[in-house]
């Protein structure tokens, strides 16, 4: 079996930075993707969720934000070597902007799909 290397990262992002952290998401998207060994890339922001509901019924809207807003990416890759010269360029060019705009360091969770 030959699975993909995948990357899914974590940002709080505060709840006045959020039009910054779109763009800048958006900017930085378009470099992820075209890094050698890049299969896919999605970025998204949670919205919904299922506390509060019964089983079977259409996620509940989030209303309010608490202390952050959360985004979600998940960026796949042929190899773990490919991914770990893709994350060095994405720390080297974007680390530094995009903590700015967090309430707290990104969270980084790797693994091959099943």
């Amino acid at each position: 079996m030959n699975n993909s290397f995948i990357e899914m990262k974590l940002f709080q992002v505060k709840p006045d930075k959020l039009n910054e952290f779109e763009a800048k998401i958006e900017e930085i998207s378009i470099k992820q993707l075209k890094c050698n060994g890049c299969i896919s890339l999605k970025y998204f922001k949670r919205f919904y969720t299922i506390d509060g509901i019964e089983l079977g019924e259409a996620p509940r809207e989030l209303t309010k934000i608490v202390k952050c807003v959360k985004y979600y990416s998940i960026w796949e890759f042929d190899t773990k070597e490919n991914y770990g010269k893709a994350i060095k360029t994405f720390f080297q060019n974007y680390n530094k902007d995009l903590q700015k705009l967090l309430i707290a360091p990104f969270d980084i969770n790797l693994g091959y799909s099943l």
